[in-house]
C-alpha cells in the first residue's frame, strides 16, 4: 500500500474525480490502480478566495516496488504505515484480583475496552450515573437551576466530553497510531465513518450518548463490569503498593492494578489521594470567559465566498495573542454552531463550557478565550490550583446573582471598562441564563488586562471578532487539570506501585482523542504488568 499526501483537488470537484487524480499523480495506467481509500481530507482556509481540498490517499497498486523506485526522494509518495492496532498481551488465566478502572470518561472507557478485549475482565467504578440518566440530571441544572453534585456535565458515563463539541482531533505525538484505534472503535459504536478521514472530526452530544452505551455493552460482553454511582473515598496502600479501594458505601474491593481515570473535576478524590501521600504536583492551566458571535460572522471571516458551503460546514478558528504583560491569551475548545453550557459540579459555583451537536447549526459560535497561568500564580502546593478555581467559580456565582445564572458582559463594554446593561444583536445561549454587568472582578487583574489587549488583536485576524455586541460569559476555569499525578515510564505513580494515573485528571490528556489514547497506553501497561506477574 502506498500513501500519497498533498493531493489537491478543487472544492467543487466531482465525486469520481479522485481516481483519475490518483492515477495521474502516480503516472500509472488506470488498470494498475487496484484500489484506494481516503485516509484524510482537509482544506486550507488561509486563502479563503481559492479553497481546495487536500487529500491523503492510501493506494493499492500493481508493482508497488517499481512505483516507489520511480518516486524515490518524493516525500509525498511513500509506503503507507501500518495503522492497525496490535494487542501487547492476552490474559491466559484471570488475575487473582481483577484490574479496576476508576472513572468512565473517554480515558476510562478505552482503558476498560482494551483490558476487556485483552481478556482481563476489568471492573469499572463510576461515581456518576449511566449516560441517559445523567443527561436528565444535567438538563435539571440547565432548565430548573437544580444541581446534582454527583451527576452533571463533569460526572457520569462518558465524562465531560459527552457534553462538548465531540472533537476528535489532537496535536499529540502518536507514533503507534492509537488515535486510529480510538476512531475505529467510535465508528464501530455508531459514529459516522467520515471521522476516519476528515481533518477535524467531531461527533456532537446526541450521537455520543448512543456510542457510549454501545461501548459499555461491548466491555460487558467481554466479561467487564461497569458499576455506576460508586464513588471511591479511600485507597488501600501497603508498603508502597496499592492493594485496593474503599467505596462510599464502605465496601472494599481488592486489586493490585488500578487505573485512575478521574477527569479534571474530581477534586474530593484528589484531596483524598493527597492525604494518602500519593505524589502529585501543581501544573499550569488557563482561566477565562466564553465568547459568542453570530456563526455567520465567523463563516464569512474564515471562508469568504465559500461561507455556508455544505461540504465545509460551520467554520472554526484557533487564535493566540501574547500580551505585553507576558500572558498568552488564546481560544480554547471552539464550538461552531453551538451553545455555552453550565458545567459546574459543586454547589454555589458557576462554570462555563461549550457544546455543539453534530449538525453545528445553532445561530452562535462560541469559544473559550482564556489566559495561561502557572503555579507561580497560585503558590501553596499541589491543591492550590483547585483553591483558585473554586474562588473564581464562587465569585462568578455571586456576580450571576446566586441562582446559577452566569455573569456576562458585551465585548465592547468589557474593552471600554464599563458595565453592560442591555444585550445587543447577540443573544447568549447559556442556560439557566446570563446576568449582565461587569466582569472585571471575575478574574485576576493580569488576566483582565491581557484579555482587553487581546480582543482587538483578534479582530485584526478575524474581522468582527471584537464587535461590540459579542457576549462574554464567565467563567471558564476547567480548561485542564490544575495538577499532575506524576507517573513513571511504566505508567505507575512515582511512589505507589499498582496505581496508574491516566487521562485529563492526572494531567496527561486534553480532550476526547488524547484521553482515549492515554487510556490505551495505560491499559497496555496494566496488561503487561499482569502478564509478567508484577
Amino acid at each position: 500500500m502506498l500513501r500519497i499526501t498533498e493531493l489537491r483537488l478543487p472544492l467543487e470537484h466531482l465525486e469520481d474525480a479522485l481516481r483519475p487524480a490518483v492515477v495521474k499523480r502516480l503516472g500509472i495506467a488506470d488498470g494498475d490502480l487496484l484500489g484506494f481509500t481516503v485516509f484524510k481530507r482537509s482544506y486550507d482556509a488561509r486563502k479563503n478566495n481559492a479553497l481546495t481540498f487536500i487529500y491523503t490517499i492510501d493506494a493499492d497498486v500493481r508493482d508497488e516496488a517499481k512505483v516507489l523506485k520511480h518516486f524515490a526522494g518524493d516525500r509525498h509518495i511513500n509506503p503507507a504505515p501500518d495503522t492497525r492496532y496490535h494487542f501487547v498481551a492476552q490474559a491466559s488465566t484471570p488475575p487473582a484480583h481483577r484490574p479496576l478502572v476508576i472513572g468512565f470518561g473517554p480515558c476510562g472507557i478505552f482503558a476498560a475496552l482494551i483490558l476487556a478485549q485483552s481478556g482481563f475482565r476489568p471492573i469499572v467504578l463510576e461515581r456518576g450515573k449511566a449516560v441517559r440518566e445523567r443527561t436528565k440530571d444535567t438538563w435539571g441544572l440547565w432548565r430548573k437551576n437544580v444541581l446534582n453534585p454527583e451527576s452533571n456535565v463533569q460526572f457520569g458515563e462518558g465524562g465531560a466530553g459527552t457534553f462538548s463539541d465531540g472533537k476528535l482531533y489532537s496535536q499529540i505525538k502518536d507514533p503507534k497510531h492509537y488515535g486510529r484505534k480510538v476512531l475505529t472503535e467510535f465508528v464501530k459504536a455508531g459514529a459516522p465513518e467520515e471521522i476516519l478521514y476528515v481533518s477535524k472530526p467531531h461527533i456532537g452530544t446526541f450521537r455520543l450518548v448512543g456510542m457510549v452505551e454501545n461501548m459499555r455493552a461491548e466491555i460487558e460482553s467481554l466479561g467487564g463490569e461497569i458499576r455506576f454511582q460508586q464513588r471511591v473515598v479511600d485507597v488501600l496502600i501497603e508498603d508502597g503498593h496499592l492493594r485496593g479501594v474503599v467505596l462510599d458505601s464502605g465496601e472494599q474491593i481488592r486489586s493490585d492494578h488500578v487505573v485512575l481515570a478521574l477527569g479534571h473535576s474530581a477534586r474530593d478524590t484528589f484531596e483524598m489521594l493527597h492525604e494518602r501521600g500519593v505524589f502529585m504536583e501543581a501544573k499550569p492551566f488557563s482561566v477565562g470567559f466564553r465568547i459568542e458571535h453570530p456563526q455567520s460572522l465567523i463563516d464569512k471571516a474564515r471562508l469568504g465566498k465559500y461561507a455556508g458551503h455544505p461540504l465545509l460546514g460551520a467554520a472554526d478558528y484557533k487564535i493566540v495573542h501574547h500580551a505585553r504583560n507576558g500572558r498568552a491569551v488564546y481560544s480554547f475548545c471552539m464550538c461552531p454552531g453551538g451553545t455555552v453550557v453550565a458545567a459546574t459540579s459543586e454547589p454555589n459555583r458557576v462554570v462555563t463550557n461549550g457544546m455543539s451537536q453534530y449538525s453545528r447549526n445553532e445561530r452562535n459560535a462560541n469559544a473559550g478565550i482564556v489566559v495561561g497561568i502557572t503555579p507561580d500564580d497560585y503558590p501553596g502546593g499541589p491543591l492550590a490550583g483547585i483553591a483558585l478555581q473554586r474562588a473564581l467559580e464562587s465569585r462568578a456565582f455571586e456576580l450571576g446573582g446566586g441562582t446559577y445564572e452566569a455573569p456576562g458582559q458585551l465585548v465592547g463594554d468589557f474593552i471600554a471598562g464599563r458595565p453592560s446593561t442591555a444585550l445587543g444583536s447577540v443573544e447568549p445561549s447559556y442556560k439557566p441564563g446570563v446576568k449582565l454587568g461587569d466582569l472585571s472582578t471575575a478574574l485576576p487583574g493580569y488576566a483582565i488586562e491581557a484579555m482587553r489587549e487581546a480582543l482587538p488583536a483578534f479582530d485584526r485576524q478575524i474581522k468582527g471578532f471584537a464587535m461590540h455586541d459579542a457576549v462574554l460569559t464567565g467563567v471558564e476555569t476547567r480548561t485542564s487539570s490544575p495538577l499532575r499525578l506524576t507517573r513513571g515510564e511504566d505508567c505507575q505513580s512515582l511512589n505507589v506501585k499498582g496505581l496508574y494515573p491516566a487521562g485529563e485528571g492526572a494531567g496527561y490528556a486534553g480532550g476526547i482523542l488524547s484521553a482515549g489514547v492515554d487510556g490505551i497506553r495505560v491499559a497496555e501497561a496494566v496488561a503487561l504488568a499482569i502478564s509478567n506477574g508484577r
